[in-house]
């Protein structure tokens, strides 16, 4: 069972920039397509990018040109580096693949 350990949550003022990252068990980054989820208050987990095992990369229309899924295969992590960010961003943020789920970790806006 992979393991997913998100961190770089925390408090980020609106026009602001925030990183976080997903250290993964074993080889997984590398071997699959991983992606970016997020979660607000009241409202319904949504997929915000992934990146195939080829490097392709797709966003949501919400983040598209603001947010860049990226990873470093020889260390395990996956990346997602928010620019711009905005209110409606603010919302528990997960890495997933096929195979499970970190815990998340929190972004809010101020």
């Amino acid at each position: 069972h992979v393991q997913l350990v998100e961190s770089g949550g925390g408090s980020v003022q609106a026009g602001g920039s925030l990183r976080l990252s997903c250290a993964a068990s074993g080889d997984t980054v590398r071997l699959y397509c991983m992606g970016w989820f997020r979660q607000a208050p009241g409202k319904e987990r949504e997929g915000v990018a992934t990146i195939d095992t080829d490097g392709s990369t797709r966003y949501a229309d919400s983040v598209k040109g603001r947010f860049t899924i990226s990873r470093d295969n020889t260390k395990n992590l996956l990346y997602l580096q928010m620019s711009s960010v905005k209110a409606e961003d603010a919302a528990l943020y997960y890495c997933a693949n096929i195979d499970g789920w970190g815990q998340g970790t929190q972004v809010t806006v101020s």
